[in-house]
């Protein structure tokens, strides 16, 4: 390279060969690779003409459109894919939430590939149940978001209070935090405590926060069949009234299209501490946040008063 730019001509052998080369290389690294004592050596650094620092996507629809672009999400032409833009909105938050947490380094950064690798397996999984379903829709859910808890683990690197916390329990706040980043675009915020604030707005999420008070819980699989998955979440009063209000998806048509963005509430309100949520391995089960509390005080004081379980209700 060094004889390319600056001589433009080659050897072979040890013999010098003379070419009229009139081409342009354009080098690409990352930041910390521009300094004369990274991965480009001196003189070859020296003889690149100029250098030029790009920038991460500055809205959430300049991400979007280079994530569709480069994503392999159109498997063939046996499977219909429709992707909610909420669900692309949560994926390119997550990306954004990284590059401002203070776990993940910042030196290194959060490239694109991130934010295509997540929607791959995002359809992946979706298209994993159209298979085992017989279905021609690839349509995700929220529950499908876990299984990029992996993916965003393998590409971010962390810095030490990061490696204290653990890639994967990192990965999953990422979620957490761009779930309810969109979610309060779209839908009033819960609010909490008893004031008259309250009981002005009292009626918002009031008959979903009701029916969990009372006992109920609402358990979803991701491989859950399409027809179970809506009947699970039509059990819940008032939630598929608020999901097609304020719903970001203007087409509820089909039946799996309102039951995700049903979903989207539930993990709204849990993001919000309104409702609690446990997850074993695809399986996750939403609950009355005061009766997770409680449940958490009683295991407590049964192993005689010692902090246990506390730090796993809160996260």
């Amino acid at each position: 390279l060094l004889h390319i730019m600056q001589e433009r001509d080659i050897q072979i052998r040890g013999f010098p060969i003379s070419l009229p080369l009139d081409i342009l290389i354009v080098y690409s690294a990352n930041p910390e690779d521009y300094t004369n004592r990274g991965n480009i050596i001196t003189p070859l650094r020296d003889r690149i003409g100029s250098q030029i620092h790009t920038h991460y996507p500055f809205t959430i629809d300049d991400g979007m459109r280079i994530t569709d672009q480069e994503a392999y999400v159109r498997r063939n032409g046996e499977y219909s894919v429709a992707i909610p833009r909420f669900i692309r909105e949560i994926i390119e938050h997550i990306a954004f939430q990284a590059r401002e947490s203070e776990f993940v380094d910042q030196k290194s950064g959060v490239s694109a590939r991130m934010t295509i690798t997540c929607l791959e397996s995002l359809v992946s999984n979706a298209e994993r149940r159209a298979l085992r379903e017989n279905t021609a829709l690839i349509y995700p859910r929220i529950c499908d978001l876990q299984m990029m808890v992996s993916t965003i683990a393998g590409k971010i690197e962390l810095v030490y209070e990061g490696e204290q916390e653990g890639p994967v329990k990192v990965a999953k706040a990422l979620i957490g935090r761009a779930v309810k980043a969109v979610f309060r675009k779209y839908y009033p915020e819960p609010i909490h405590g008893g004031g008259r604030q309250e009981k002005s707005r009292k009626g918002t999420y009031q008959d979903i926060r009701d029916w969990f008070s009372g006992g109920n819980t609402v358990i979803i699989e991701d491989d859950m069949p399409q027809k179970t998955y809506v009947d699970t979440l039509r059990k819940v009063p008032g939630l598929e009234a608020i999901a097609k209000k304020y719903s970001p998806e203007k087409d509820l048509s089909r039946p799996e299209a309102l039951a995700a963005v049903m979903e989207f509430v539930l993990e709204g309100l849990h993001q919000n501490s309104i409702l609690s949520k446990d997850e074993l391995d695809a399986r996750v089960s939403y609950k009355d946040m005061v009766e997770s509390l409680f449940n958490v005080m009683n295991k407590r004081e049964y192993r005689g008063g010692e902090d246990y379980g506390t730090e796993d209700f809160f996260d």
